[in-house]
């Protein structure tokens, strides 16, 4: 059986013990945690959620990112518990085709992907329009052909950054999560001092009924703790680049659930100021007005911060370049590790020689992510939003894996302590089946022709893209598997549960 421990392709050694090639303990605690918060784009997130969540559920709004929350952690658990076993950059693709075998693994690691593709054409968008408005007199953020030119533009530059390694991608996340998040201090003061002084346009004191969930229709929570719940996306990151963190199995997993405690206190703490500030009317500056729910500090900031309004919007941009660039490293490092294990073609595995950097992994996310923005903006700009709303259900499908995985693979040993049962059955089986119910209601919400910008033969185009990129997915994988290459994987030589890891003690 001493075959199938043999790595696929030539693997370097650090130590006597074979890597992948990755640049070895390259982060520590501090960096891996900040890549994971800055995956999220914690400002832009909430900007683009919080008025939404307030219109579902009004001065509840606080409990809801709370609910939201616990899955996540529950799920950071899982993870943790794979990653001090199995270190591996391929995360739940790895993990998952250790403990059910190949297909789900292969499928897990293809719905990353597509969730990375997917989220990098809106992030550029975003980003390209909030820059945009701030030259000349902002017109330029209203012309499609310009903003999908710029956007372009923000792939390419992010997946340039990604190109030159992994220490070079960390100083620019702390430099870009400092200014979010000193953009979001100035505009915390900025609204107690408004409430304090009475100078705030809706002044409304805050209340324990806020964290009462009872006190909110129970339809509008649904919708609103499935909002919340992916805006807390990204801190899985840090896991993927496992491989490049010092101590690889302990520090990603604490950096994990370090990232969602900080997501917890950034997204409720700016949450209850807000409302404090703007109140939860339907009309004028409340949070519950549709007419700017899709971006709730763009009309706040200059009242909150005066004539340093434009900080905040600036602010705005740079989460969403800070979060393009931290996405595609997962999503490389996922693609790359399916190179290595022959679940792809063996030029995914590709590394260059000084950056120690997946080449062709990476320029092909930026490429497809290229492609697939400027290819939707030619088709129609209400596509490729419903196509932005679509990524909850790879979401879902990739998270409720992982916690399923963590069971099944560590199941020989789930009682034998207190702390196995708790952090390797009962929070992962939490996880697990919150992950599953949150696939089956927002692919059954999506569903709905009303849902979102656009449908067809009365369905959903979120539904149908959401779904549609799955089973394109398992289309992809059957075809693969049918060339030669693809028979160590799928007869599970090159990867099982008794494969070596290919990571540093």
């Amino acid at each position: 059986m001493t075959h199938l421990n043999t790595p696929p392709v030539p693997a370097p050694f650090v130590d006597g013990t074979p890597t992948k090639g990755l640049a070895i303990g390259k982060l520590g605690l501090w960096g891996s945690t900040v890549i994971g918060v800055a995956s999220t784009a914690p400002l832009f997130s909430l900007a683009a959620t919080l008025g939404f969540v307030v219109v579902a559920v009004g001065a509840q709004a606080p409990v809801a990112f709370v609910l939201a929350f616990v899955p996540m952690l529950f799920t950071a658990f899982a993870y943790r518990e794979l990653n001090n076993d199995v270190p591996d950059c391929g995360t739940v693709f790895t993990w998952a085709a250790k403990a059910f075998g190949p297909r789900t693994g292969w499928m897990a690691g293809w719905s990353i992907a597509v969730a990375g593709v997917l989220v990098m054409a809106n992030l550029a968008e975003i980003a390209a329009a909030y820059l945009l408005r701030l030259v000349g007199d902002g017109s330029l953020a209203d012309n499609r052909v310009v903003v999908t030119a710029s956007g372009c533009v923000v792939i390419a530059v992010m997946t340039w950054v990604s190109l030159r390694g992994i220490q070079i991608g960390e100083r620019m996340q702390q430099m870009l999560l400092a200014i979010q998040y000193l953009a979001m201090a100035a505009f915390v003061i900025g609204c107690l001092v408004g409430f304090f002084t009475g100078n705030a346009p809706k002044p409304t004191a805050p209340a324990l009924d806020w964290f009462n969930p009872l006190l909110a229709d129970g339809h509008g929570m649904v919708q609103a703790v499935l909002l919340a719940l992916f805006i807390y996306w990204g801190w899985d990151t840090c896991l993927a680049l496992t491989e490049e963190t010092r101590d690889p199995r302990r520090t990603p997993g604490r950096a994990a659930t370090l990232s969602t405690v900080i997501l917890l206190i950034t997204y409720v703490g700016l949450t209850v100021v807000t409302m404090m500030y703007a109140g939860i009317g339907d009309t004028g500056t409340g949070l519950a007005n549709a007419d700017h729910a899709d971006d709730v500090f763009s009309g706040l900031a200059g009242m909150a911060l005066g004539p340093m309004g434009w900080f905040l919007v600036v602010a705005v941009a740079v989460s969403a370049l800070s979060s393009s660039q931290t996405t595609i490293l997962p999503t490389a490092r996922g693609t790359f590790a399916m190179g290595i294990y022959k679940a792809l073609p063996k030029r995914f595995a590709a590394l260059h020689p000084v950056t120690q950097t997946p080449t062709f992994s990476t320029l092909l996310i930026g490429v497809v992510a290229i492609l697939y923005y400027a290819g939707m903006n030619l088709v129609s700009t209400s596509v490729l939003s419903d196509s932005v709303l679509s990524i909850g259900l790879a979401i879902a499908f990739f998270y409720g894996i992982a916690s399923f995985t963590c069971i099944w693979y560590f199941r020989r040993n789930l009682f034998d302590t207190w702390q196995h049962l708790i952090y390797r059955l009962i929070f992962p089986l939490l996880g697990g089946v919150f992950m599953a119910w949150a696939f089956i209601q927002s692919a059954f919400d999506m569903a709905d022709p009303a849902y979102g910008s656009s449908h067809l033969a009365g369905i959903g185009s979120a539904f149908l893209i959401g779904i549609g990129s799955l089973l394109l997915g398992a289309v992809l994988m059957f075809v693969w598997a049918l060339f030669p290459g693809a028979r160590d994987y799928f007869q599970k030589r090159s990867l099982n549960r008794d494969t070596e890891v290919l990571a540093p003690e």
